[in-house]
């Protein structure tokens, strides 16, 4: 069963597709313009490696009023007073790996932490491809990632839509979804022998829904 590392390369795939692109957040790979361009565009922004999962070296970063920088990192939240002390630290974590920024989304919540969802999508031994999961990640309280490894927190995706969108939930539902099944066909298209896909979607507190993330190993 073929596996794509690079989430930049599914990316990459996904957003020439004018469908899909409305749903995937603005992103770059990580430089020091890239980062000054994004941090003075966004409220605030995610550094992640290309490779990795579980979450780690996930970053979140933005500008404070003041000419801070503030960082989140696993349970850690650092206020840093200059700009080469904001990348010394950066760089440390990153260790010369290749990373990607990624246009932060302040997700919609339940019951006051960050949730997102996961869509699990199969290829059958007929060649059909099925949705076998759709679950929420709800945030360990006080942290930014949902992913189980940092501490998140499984619940059924239904509830969680209801909890955050009472009269959209089948709508929401029904986007993430199809644009899973969208996304799939493009996905093969490029890398033949994909047989499994976990899609990791956030909805934000205005109801639009981005992809977060594509995984070819779902757990």
């Amino acid at each position: 069963m073929r596996m794509i590392a690079s989430k930049w390369k599914k990316f990459d795939v996904l957003r020439r597709h004018r469908g899909v692109a409305r749903h995937i957040p603005y992103m770059r790979p990580f430089s020091e313009s890239a980062l000054r361009e994004m941090l003075q565009r966004f409220r605030f922004v995610v550094a992640k490696p290309y490779v990795g999962t579980g979450g780690g070296g996930v970053i979140k970063i933005a500008r404070t009023g003041d000419g801070r920088y503030l960082t989140h990192y696993r349970f850690q939240e650092i206020m840093h007073p200059s700009w080469g002390s904001l990348l010394r630290y950066i760089n440390r974590i990153r260790r010369r790996r290749q990373y990607m920024i990624q246009q932060g989304i302040d997700l919609a919540t339940v019951n006051g932490r960050r949730v997102d969802y996961r869509v699990k999508i199969v290829k059958r031994p007929s060649g059909h491809w099925h949705i076998t999961a759709f679950v929420a990640r709800l945030a360990r309280p006080g942290l930014f990632v949902t992913n189980l490894a940092q501490g998140g927190e499984l619940m059924s995706g239904r509830r969680a839509l209801k909890s955050a969108f009472p009269k959209l939930a089948a709508d929401k539902r029904l986007t993430m979804t199809g644009v899973a099944r969208t996304c799939t066909k493009l996905l093969e298209q490029r890398y033949p022998g994909i047989g499994q896909l976990g899609y990791d979607f956030g909805i934000d507190k205005r109801g639009t829904v981005w992809i977060l993330e594509v995984n070819t190993r779902p757990h």
